[in-house]
C-alpha cells in the first residue's frame, strides 16, 4: 500500500475568515492524524484571499502544537523569496520545539503574481539561483564545519528532512542529482508527471538523506457516499479553477448543481486539464481510479489536497480515504 498524506492550502470558505480556516486546519490534522496519515503538508502562497497559509512555518508550529506524532512540515516554502539563513533558522526553531516530525518542502515558484512578489522585495532573478540555495539550506541545516563563520540557531546540526517539489523536470532533475525525495504538483500541473517520474528514478544518486528514490505524486481526492454527491463536491473546486482561468482569485465557493451553467467550454478544457489527476466519487468508485494511477506511476506516497467547502464533509471524505488501501492490489500482484 502507498502511504496517504494531506496537503491543506488552508483554505477560506467563501462567508468565513483565516480564523475560521485555521480552526478547520487543527481540526482536520488532529483527525488525519487518528486515521493514521503520514503527513500534513501546508504551502505558501500570498495575496489570496481565499488561502490562509502564508505565513507556512507559523501554520506549521500551530499544527504541530495541536498533534502528537504524525509529521508537519512545508509543501512547500518557496525558497526563492527567502534567504536560506532565515528558512533554516524557522525549521531549525520547528524541529527543536517538535523533535522528529518537521519537513521541509521546497519549490522554486515565487507563490504569486508579479506585482506581489515586488511588494515582497522578490529578486526576479532569484528562482535562478535555487539549486544553490538549496546546498547552502542544507549546509547551514548540517552538522558545524571547521571555521565556519555563520550557523543557524537553532538549525545547526539538526537535518530537518528536505524535499523537492515541482511540476516540471527541472525539479525531478535536481531532487535525483542531490539524492533527496521528490514531489510532484499534479494535483494542478500534471501535464509532466510521468517524464518527471522516469527522470527521477533513473537519475537518483544516494545521498546521506536517501540511500533509495522517494516520489510523491499530489492528487485531488474527493470522496463521499455516492458519486453524484462526491461529483457535486467537486464543483467547488472545479469553480476555483474555472476562476484561475478567468485571472480571477477568491474564497472557496459554495458546490453548485451544474458545473456547465458556470464555465465556458474553453474554460472547460483548462480547467479540466489542470484537474486530470482529481479522483473523484464513491469508494468503490475512487479506489479503482487510485489503484490504476499508483499502478501506472509507481509512486511511494500520495499527497491529498480535498478542497472542499463543507468542513464535515472534507473530514468524512479523508476517514473513506483512510479506509482504502490504496495500492493494496498492486502490491500483491508485485
Amino acid at each position: 500500500m502507498v502511504a496517504l498524506s494531506v496537503l491543506d492550502l488552508v483554505p477560506v470558505p467563501e462567508g468565513h475568515t483565516p480564523a475560521d480556516a485555521f480552526a478547520h486546519t487543527k481540526d482536520l490534522a488532529q483527525h488525519v492524524e487518528r486515521l493514521g496519515y503520514q503527513r500534513y503538508w501546508v504551502a505558501e502562497h500570498h495575496n489570496m484571499v481565499g488561502i490562509a497559509s502564508a505565513a507556512t512555518s507559523v501554520v506549521i508550529g500551530y499544527i504541530a502544537s495541536h498533534t502528537h506524532t504524525i509529521r508537519v512540515g512545508a509543501g512547500g516554502i518557496m525558497l526563492p523569496n527567502h534567504s536560506p539563513l532565515v528558512i533554516a533558522e524557522q525549521f531549525g526553531t520547528l524541529e527543536s520545539l517538535y523533535p522528529g516530525r518537521i519537513d521541509l518542502g521546497l519549490g522554486r515558484a515565487p507563490g504569486t503574481d508579479r506585482a506581489t512578489s515586488m511588494a515582497m522585495r522578490r529578486d526576479m532573478m532569484a528562482s535562478d539561483h535555487f539549486p544553490d540555495d538549496v546546498l547552502e539550506l542544507q549546509a547551514l541545516l548540517g552538522p558545524l564545519q571547521p571555521d565556519q563563520m555563520i550557523q543557524a540557531v537553532p538549525g545547526t546540526g539538526l537535518n530537518v528532512p528536505l524535499w523537492i517539489l515541482g511540476s516540471s523536470l527541472y525539479g525531478a532533475q535536481l531532487a535525483a542529482a542531490l539524492g533527496l525525495p521528490y514531489a510532484f504538483a499534479s494535483h494542478f500541473s500534471p501535464d509532466a508527471l510521468d517524464d518527471a517520474l522516469a527522470i527521477y528514478r533513473a537519475r537518483f544518486k544516494p545521498s546521506q538523506q536517501a540511500k533509495t528514490s522517494h516520489a510523491m505524486a499530489g492528487v485531488n481526492v474527493i470522496l463521499a457516499d455516492t458519486d453524484a454527491e462526491a461529483r457535486r463536491l467537486f464543483t467547488s473546486l472545479q469553480q476555483r479553477f474555472t476562476d484561475m482561468v478567468r485571472g480571477a482569485r477568491g474564497y472557496l465557493k459554495p458546490p453548485i448543481d451544474s458545473i456547465e451553467d458556470y464555465w465556458a467550454p474553453t474554460e472547460k478544457v483548462h480547467a479540466s486539464r489542470m484537474l486530470t489527476c482529481s479522483f473523484v466519487g464513491s469508494p468503490a468508485t475512487v479506489k479503482g481510479q487510485l489503484d490504476r494511477f499508483v499502478e501506472r506511476t509507481g509512486v511511494d506516497e500520495l499527497m491529498v489536497a480535498s478542497a472542499i467547502y463543507d468542513h464535515d464533509a472534507r473530514l468524512k471524505s479523508y476517514a473513506l480515504l483512510a479506509e482504502l488501501e490504496i495500492g493494496e492490489a498492486v502490491a500483491s500482484a508485485a
